[in-house]
């Protein structure tokens, strides 16, 4: 068995944290990524234990690697790749659920963003990058979640106390409209509706996850406010589109969430560009570079752009998201791509006292 050494600043390995990752651009290096190396026998062994999912890493490094040690006279005897992801400090106050690592809630201004199809597609995508990902649906007033993921049916209640997730393409699902009528209204005040919510956070049989998605109701109200006090949540998304009038409500929920403590890890910029499927001219339909501004502005990371195409649309209301029904077109690589973003954005944030101390065993 190979002995590892971890590479550091003085290693004759540093150049290793300047490689990037071929998919994102953002380099290997702490606290994303950790190399160790291992030599002997005329060739060089590397192991890269990855914060963030990374399935698919190993094959777009692996020609890399060996191209550079080939330039020093060197050979690539072994890569192999590790994911680790951990938990990750949450804002003051609510206790960790059973199982779940990370919370990260999906929030924008005003409706119309296309924020429950980006949540969709970003779970979906995690999970095909090696992640346990769960959704839970918390816009009770128009909850989409179940049709996106064509799930219909009751849940299971195994002990007529706690209700079993529902499952679509390898991603854990909960929502209030696995519970009512389609057709039926909420009409609950915030209090009701917050209720329900924390019940169907708390009494889910969550299995292990790494990352569990809210998908909140637009705006800034009560729901959102209570939630965020409520649950302890890793991060936040702020969806929008271009236009300065999106851009301008996005802001508020942004301030939202540094008011209650919580950090936002990003912003997705959803329907940035349209593509002509017949001719190829490429259209900013809603403008161009607002979620750029914002993100310079508030000093938070720009995590992708998402086109607007009819392919998202359709997928959706089918209920097969595009990065699972049409995984090898641009949407669904765009997803992707926002996705391992947020993971890196996620990864860069303070562990967790206790996944600090399981790194150490």
């Amino acid at each position: 068995m190979a002995n590892y050494a971890p590479v550091d600043s003085n290693s004759r390995w540093s150049w290793l944290n300047s490689i990037e990752n071929p998919e994102s651009g953002v380099s290997l290096s702490s606290p994303r990524a950790r190399w160790e190396t291992a030599t002997g026998e005329g060739t060089v062994r590397l192991r890269l234990v990855v914060a963030y999912p990374a399935d698919g890493l190993r094959e777009r490094l692996l020609p890399v690697l060996a191209s550079r040690l080939a330039d020093s006279g060197e050979r690539l005897g072994a890569l192999e790749i590790r994911q680790t992801i951990a938990a990750h400090v949450t804002q003051p106050g609510p206790a960790q659920i059973p199982g779940v690592k990370n919370v990260i809630v999906v929030g924008s201004g005003k409706g119309g963003v296309g924020k429950s199809t980006t949540t969709v597609n970003l779970a979906l995508a995690l999970r095909q990058k090696g992640a346990r990902v769960g959704i839970l649906d918390a816009d009770v007033y128009g909850p989409s979640i179940p049709a996106m993921l064509g799930l219909s049916g009751r849940p299971h209640s195994p002990d007529g106390k706690s209700i079993e997730p529902m499952r679509a393409f390898g991603v854990e699902a909960m929502s209030i409209g696995l519970l009512v009528e389609a057709d039926a209204p909420m009409i609950w005040r915030g209090p009701m509706a917050t209720s329900a919510l924390m019940q169907l956070l708390n009494e889910t049989r969550w299995g292990e996850l790494d990352y569990l998605l809210l998908d909140l109701p637009p705006g800034t109200g009560d729901i959102q406010l209570t939630l965020a006090q409520k649950i302890p949540v890793a991060g936040a998304v702020i969806v929008t589109t271009p236009q300065d009038i999106a851009t301008l409500d996005a802001r508020k929920a942004l301030k939202m969430f540094e008011k209650v403590q919580v950090p936002v890890l990003g912003i997705v910029e959803n329907m940035a560009v349209h593509v002509c499927s017949s001719c190829g001219h490429a259209e900013h339909l809603f403008g161009e570079g607002g979620a750029q501004a914002m993100a310079e502005q508030y000093g938070v990371p720009l995590l992708g752009s998402l086109p607007l195409d009819i392919g998202i649309r359709r997928q959706g209301d089918a209920g097969r998201p595009v990065v699972v029904a049409m995984p090898d077109s641009a949407a669904a690589a765009a997803y992707r791509k926002t996705a391992m973003m947020l993971g890196v954005a996620l990864a860069e944030r303070p562990r967790a006292l206790t996944a600090i101390s399981s790194s150490l065993l």
